[in-house]
Order: structure tokens, then C-alpha cells, then sequence
């Protein structure tokens, strides 16, 4: 187990560097200049003397070569400096702390209900195959992987926020201010954001199900004149919820890419949104810092999954 954890480890620093390779130079070949873009804004470009200018690339560290600039970025990150904003003029990492827990408030909770009505939903599909039920839950998992979450979000605020009247239609207020309100105003981004991991995970927890319940051990705890229920939850339900754990933890990297469109449409003050307003600003700091502390949470999580195989099939084995 040991050697197996620092293999993977080793394998996602190796991805990690890689990402931040693609993620710092990517955003470095995009036209226009991030300071050109933010002065533009705020003042008087033709105005400012060019020795400002210069200054102020100095001071953002841009006056360097690029392997210099990347090479100071890492290791600013290791002592726990993300740097500061082009665009916001504020540390990143305080803008990252205002930002990120309304992001995972909303991610979380679309990933936990999509996973268990995900799970509960191809259970019973899978157990009632070709039935009504699974006639139902079937069609709704193609709906729910297709369809497109911003349309998603624009039918929810159409329906519901200016027809129905029953929800807010944009904003975000912290649970631990006004509890009923931010259950409100989360509701609608939440189901965008959980209907394809709903549907995902219906789709993957029926199939794995399906290959289950054919086993020979099944076929056994059947002739022994066991309960239905009994072999659903002690027998079959653990080791279906292999393939589904794998897909949840994909689906970590979806939620974040996902509050992308889902904070845009919803207006929520998320990393989605300072993302989506960073990157037409060219601010390169910001996406630098957001890209990288994504890829470490995925990364851990889908470490944390690889890891759980062992408790939900005790027959693998980490070598």
C-alpha cells in the first residue's frame, strides 16, 4: 500500500507540473497585453507615459523572460504566495478565500445529490429491468447527459425565477447568514449542475448492477432463500459502486468546470465566475493560481478513490 501511494503520488506531481507547463504558457499566447487591457480600463492609455508602463511590468515580474517567470511563480506557490492581481489589485490568494467557498458550497452539494439519486435511481432501474420504472429512468439519463447546462440554467431562470416566481434568479448569500435564503438562490444552479452527474451515474450504477446480479454468488444467496433486499444491499450494492465511485471522482473536475457556466448564468460570485472574468482580462495570475489549486483537488480525490477500491472489494490489491 505504501509503494503504491507514493507510485501515485509521484505520478500526479508529474501531472501537476504538467498542467501548470500548459496552463502558465497557454495564457502567455494570447494576444494583447494584460496591462495594455486593465489601463485601458482605468485610465487614459495614450496618456500614460511609457516609463509607468515599464514600471509596472517590473513590478508584476512580465519585464522577465518566460522560464524566469515561471520558475518565480513555483516557487512564490511553495511559500504560499499565488501573487497579486493584474486586474483586481489584491493578493490572489485572498480573492481565492473569498471566492472558493461559495464554489464548493454549490459544487458539493450537486455532487453529493447527484451521486445518491444517481445511485438510487440505476439501482432501480437495474432491479426493475424492463419494467415502467426503468422505462422511465432510462430516457431521462439520455436527457440529462445532453442536454447543455447553460440552457439548462436559462430554462430554470425562465421558468421558475420570472414565470412561477418561486426562486431567486441570481446572487448568492452565505448559509450561515441567511439560511433559508441561500437554500433558495442555490437551488436552480444546483440541479445544473447535478443533472449530468445524476444521470451519469444511473446510467454507470444500472449497468454495474446488471453485470452484478449475473454472478455466481448471487445466483447462491438467491437459492439460499434470501430476502431481495437483503442481497440488493449486502451482496450486490457494494461492489456495483465500484465503477461509480471512478466516475464520481471524474466528475469532481466537472463540477468545476461546470460553476464556470453555471456562476456566468446565475451571476454567483464564485471561482467559476473570477475565472471566466480573469481570462478576458488576461490575468494571468488569477487563472495561473485557480488552474493549479483545481488540478490539486482532483488529483487528491481521485487519489482518495483509487484508495477506497480496497474497502468496496476487498479481493484488490494494491501492488
Amino acid at each position: 500500500m505504501t509503494a503504491y501511494i507514493i507510485r501515485r503520488l509521484i505520478q500526479s506531481l508529474i501531472v501537476l507540473i504538467i498542467v501548470t507547463l500548459m496552463v502558465f504558457f497557454v495564457m502567455r499566447l494570447l494576444p494583447g497585453d494584460p496591462l495594455i487591457i486593465y489601463m485601458a480600463q482605468s485610465a487614459d492609455l495614450e496618456a500614460m507615459p511609457p516609463e509607468m508602463l515599464q514600471q509596472l511590468r517590473h513590478q508584476f515580474g512580465l519585464d522577465k523572460p518566460i522560464m524566469i517567470q515561471y520558475v518565480n511563480w513555483v516557487a512564490n506557490i511553495f511559500q504560499g504566495d499565488f501573487g497579486t492581481s493584474i486586474y483586481y489589485r489584491e493578493k490572489v490568494g485572498k480573492l481565492m478565500l473569498e471566492r472558493f467557498p461559495v464554489t464548493l458550497h454549490i459544487g458539493l452539494t450537486s455532487l453529493v445529490l447527484g451521486g445518491i439519486i444517481g445511485i438510487l435511481a440505476g439501482m432501480l432501474a437495474a432491479i426493475r429491468r424492463g419494467k415502467l420504472l426503468d422505462r422511465i429512468i432510462t430516457p431521462l439519463t439520455y436527457i440529462g447527459i445532453t442536454i447543455p447546462v447553460f440552457w439548462l440554467g436559462i430554462l430554470l431562470i425562465y421558468m421558475f425565477g420570472l414565470k412561477l416566481n418561486w426562486l431567486p434568479i441570481s446572487g448568492y448569500t452565505s448559509p450561515m447568514k441567511d439560511f433559508w435564503l441561500s437554500t433558495r438562490q442555490i437551488i436552480m444552479p444546483v440541479l445544473c449542475l447535478s443533472a449530468f452527474g445524476v444521470a451519469a451515474n444511473a446510467r454507470q450504477m444500472r449497468s454495474a448492477m446488471l453485470e452484478v446480479t449475473r454472478q455466481d454468488y448471487i445466483r447462491t444467496a438467491w437459492a439460499k432463500g434470501l430476502s431481495e433486499r437483503l442481497i440488493i444491499i449486502r451482496h450486490a450494492l457494494k461492489n456495483s459502486l465500484i465503477p461509480v465511485i471512478t466516475l464520481m471522482g471524474i466528475g469532481v473536475g466537472t463540477v468545476f468546470g461546470g460553476s464556470v457556466l453555471v456562476e456566468t448564468v446565475f451571476a454567483i460570485p464564485g471561482v467559476g465566475r473570477l475565472m471566466v472574468s480573469s481570462i478576458f482580462g488576461q490575468d494571468y495570475v488569477v487563472v495561473q493560481a485557480i488552474t493549479f489549486v483545481i488540478a490539486v483537488i482532483v488529483l487528491f480525490v481521485n487519489l482518495l478513490v483509487d484508495l477506497s477500491y480496497g474497502w468496496f472489494d476487498p479481493r484488490i490489491r494494491y501492488g
